[in-house]
C-alpha cells in the first residue's frame, strides 16, 4: 500500500474514534445533567395552567396513596388519582425515587377497573412485588410491597 493510502486510513480512523469519544460524552452529560429547558421567545404567551380538579371520589377499599416505606426516599407520600403514576429517579415521574438502584423511568402505577397495577418499563434491576420479579401489569392491592431498587413502595387506603 502507498504511503498516501495508509495515511488517508489513519486519519479516517482517528476521525471515528474522535466521534465515538464526543458521543459518549454527550450522553454521559444528558444522563447527568438531564435535558435542556429552552425558555419561551419574547411576545410569546406562556400556556395556562390547568385548573386543579378534586381527586374523584374513591370506593371504600380503594387505594388512595402510593408510600415510600423504605428507602432513600422514605416517608413520601402521594396522593392516587385517575392517571397513572411514573415512579423513578427523573424529574419528571410523579414519584420522584431518590435511589441509585432505580432508573430514570423504572415502573409505572395504572389504575384499571377499581384495581391498581404496577408495570416494570424495562428497568435495568426490575420491579418486584413481594419477593417475584414481574414481567407485566401485576395487580397491587393495599400494603402489598412493591420494591424498585432499594425502595419499597405500598399503596395505602
Amino acid at each position: 500500500m502507498s504511503e498516501l493510502t495508509l495515511t488517508i486510513i489513519k486519519l479516517g480512523f482517528l476521525a471515528v474514534l474522535w466521534l465515538f469519544v464526543l458521543s459518549t460524552v454527550s450522553v454521559i452529560r444528558s444522563d447527568l445533567f438531564g435535558s435542556r429547558v429552552t425558555p419561551p421567545a419574547r411576545g410569546e404567551r406562556r400556556p395556562k395552567p390547568a385548573k386543579p380538579t378534586r381527586p374523584p371520589r374513591r370506593r371504600k377499599g380503594e387505594p388512595s396513596a402510593a408510600v415510600v416505606v423504605q428507602g432513600a426516599s422514605a416517608g413520601l407520600q402521594v396522593p392516587l388519582g385517575d392517571t397513572p403514576l411514573a415512579i423513578g429517579r427523573g424529574s419528571e415521574c410523579e414519584l420522584h425515587i431518590d435511589d441509585e438502584y432505580v432508573s430514570t423511568r423504572h415502573a409505572v402505577l395504572r389504575p384499571q377497573g377499581g384495581t391498581w397495577y404496577v408495570e416494570d418499563l424495562g428497568s435495568t434491576n426490575g420491579t418486584f412485588v413481594g419477593e417475584s420479579r414481574i414481567h407485566g401489569p401485576t395487580a397491587v392491592g393495599s400494603g402489598i410491597p412493591v420494591r424498585v431498587g432499594k425502595t419499597i413502595i405500598e399503596l395505602y387506603k
